[in-house]
C-alpha cells in the first residue's frame, strides 16, 4: 500500500550512527597536532576538560607534537653567555614568553658558547678538549671529545665547530634525544690549510679529516657560523674570505666576499640564505643594510651581485645624532632574522629584530653586554606546566618542570 512507503522493511537493521569526530580520540589527536608550535598552546588545550588535559600530556603526543613542528619551530628567544654560565631570554610576547631562569647552564672552566640549530647548542671545552651538545628543552647535555687529530697526540688546533640535526627524518632515539652532527674545523700550526671532520651521534664517530689550502685566514673564534643547503659557512679573517664545508659533498672551499674592503669587521657582516635559494652576504655600511647574493653567469663563473639595500635608519626611526650605526649580533636561521643593536644609554643596550623577508621588526628589547647573542628556535611544550587565567584577565604559565637534573652521558672517545 502506498501509505506502507516510508516504513521500514521489516528484518533490516539500522548501521549505528557513526561518533561525533571529536569523540575519537585518535581524530581528535589528530586535531590538536596541528596546533601552532607555541609554549602557550598545549596548556590552553588542556583547560578544556580532563579528556584533551590526557590527549596532551600524553608522552607519546608531545614527541609527535614536537617531530611535526620541528621544521617550522618559533624563535624562542636568545642565549647569552656570562662568565661562569649561559642565560636565555625570551623574545615571544605573553603568554607565550618563557620567565627568566628557563635554559640556564652552569659552565665549566675555558667553556665558549658556540652556536644554535635545530633545537641543539654546541658549548666547546677546550681544557677537557670536549664538546658539550645541549638540548635545553629535555636538558640533555652530551660530550663528544676532539678527533685524535685535535687532541694531545695531535698537531692540528680546533677553531670553530657547528652542531645541527642528523639530516633526514630521523627520530629521537629511546631516551629522545636528538641524532646530531657536530662539524668542526681548525687549522695548522702554521694557518696555511684548514681542516674539517663531522662527528655522528648515531655511529659514535669522526668522519676523515679534508682540507684546504687557507693561507693566513683563519675562522673568526667567536663569530657564529651559518648554514645555508648542506654547507656551513664561517667568516674568515683577518683578511675577509668565506670558508664554505659541504657536509653533503665534503670539500672544503674558500669564496671571497662581495666587498672590494676586504677587511674582517666584527659585528658588521654576516653570512646569509639569500633570497630564493642560494649564498648570501649581509654587509652594513653605515644605516644601510646590503644584501648580497652569489650568482652563477651564463660561463659558469660565480659572483656577487646586490639584491637590495635595508635603511634601517627609515624603517627603525633611528636618530643617527644619538645612536651609532647598527651592530649585528646574532642571526635566526630558521626566521631569516637577523638582531641589531641600536644604541647605547648608560648601562641600557637596545637591541631590535627585523625579518629581513618582510622586513617587518619587533619593539626593541635590552641586553645587557656587547657580545654574539644566539638565537633559539624549538618547540617547547611546557613539560607539567598548567595556563590559568588570573583576575585580570591574563594567562599565566605556571611550570614545574625542573631542568638539569645531572642528567650527563658521555658519547664519543
Amino acid at each position: 500500500m502506498s501509505g506502507d512507503k516510508g516504513l521500514p522493511a521489516v528484518g533490516r537493521r539500522r548501521s549505528p550512527a557513526p561518533a561525533p569526530p571529536l569523540d575519537n580520540d585518535d581524530l581528535l589527536s589528530d586535531i590538536l597536532l596541528r596546533l601552532p608550535p607555541l609554549p602557550s598552546s598545549l596548556p590552553r588545550a588542556s583547560l578544556v576538560c580532563k579528556r584533551w588535559r590526557r590527549l596532551v600530556s600524553a608522552p607519546a603526543f608531545v614527541r609527535r607534537f614536537r617531530a611535526r613542528h620541528r621544521r617550522s619551530a618559533p624563535l624562542l628567544g636568545f642565549f647569552t653567555q656570562g662568565d661562569s654560565s649561559v642565560s636565555f631570554t625570551s623574545t615571544l610576547d605573553p603568554p607565550d614568553r618563557l620567565p627568566r631562569g628557563h635554559f640556564s647552564l652552569k659552565l665549566e672552566d675555558r667553556c665558549r658558547f658556540y652556536s644554535c640549530r635545530h633545537g641543539l647548542c654546541l658549548i666547546v671545552n677546550r681544557m677537557d678538549r670536549q664538546f658539550l651538545v645541549w638540548e635545553p628543552v629535555t636538558g640533555d647535555l652530551r660530550r663528544v671529545a676532539f678527533p685524535p687529530e685535535f687532541g694531545n697526540a695531535g698537531n692540528k688546533l680546533v677553531q670553530h665547530a657547528a652542531v645541527l640535526r642528523a639530516p633526514g627524518d630521523v627520530h629521537a632515539g629511546e631516551d629522545h634525544s636528538i641524532p646530531f652532527l657536530v662539524a668542526l674545523v681548525g687549522r695548522d700550526e702554521a694557518c696555511t690549510r684548514a681542516f674539517a671532520c663531522v662527528y655522528s651521534s648515531e655511529t659514535g664517530v669522526w668522519s676523515n679529516l679534508i682540507s684546504t689550502a687557507c693561507p693566513s685566514m683563519v675562522p673568526m673564534y667567536y663569530n657564529p657560523n651559518t648554514l645555508c643547503g648542506s654547507s656551513l659557512y664561517w667568516l674568515l679573517g683577518p683578511r675577509m674570505a668565506i670558508l664554505e664545508f659541504d657536509l653533503d659533498k665534503q670539500f672544503l672551499e674558500v669564496i671571497d666576499v662581495p666587498s672590494s674592503d676586504d677587511r674582517y669587521r666584527m659585528f658588521q657582516q654576516w653570512v646569509i640564505p639569500a633570497e630564493g635559494g642560494g649564498l648570501g652576504f649581509l654587509c652594513m655600511s653605515g644605516y644601510s643594510a646590503q644584501l648580497w647574493m652569489r650568482k652563477v653567469d651564463s660561463d659558469g663563473i660565480a659572483g656577487w651581485v646586490l639584491g637590495r639595500t635595508i635603511e634601517l635608519d627609515k624603517l627603525l626611526s633611528l636618530d643617527s645624532e644619538v645612536n651609532f650605526p647598527p651592530l649585528i649580533i646574532g642571526f635566526a636561521e630558521e626566521d631569516n632574522t637577523i638582531f641589531f643593536m641600536t644604541s647605547i644609554s648608560g648601562i641600557d643596550i637596545s637591541v631590535s629584530i627585523v625579518q629581513l623577508d618582510s622586513a617587518r621588526f619587533k619593539k626593541p628589547f635590552r641586553i645587557e653586554k656587547i657580545d654574539y647573542h644566539h638565537p633559539f628556535s624549538s618547540v617547547y611544550t611546557a613539560g607539567n606546566t598548567v595556563l590559568v587565567s588570573n583576575n585580570i584577565g591574563f594567562f599565566v604559565l605556571i611550570d614545574r618542570m625542573i631542568y638539569h637534573r645531572g642528567h650527563v652521558r658521555s658519547d664519543g672517545y
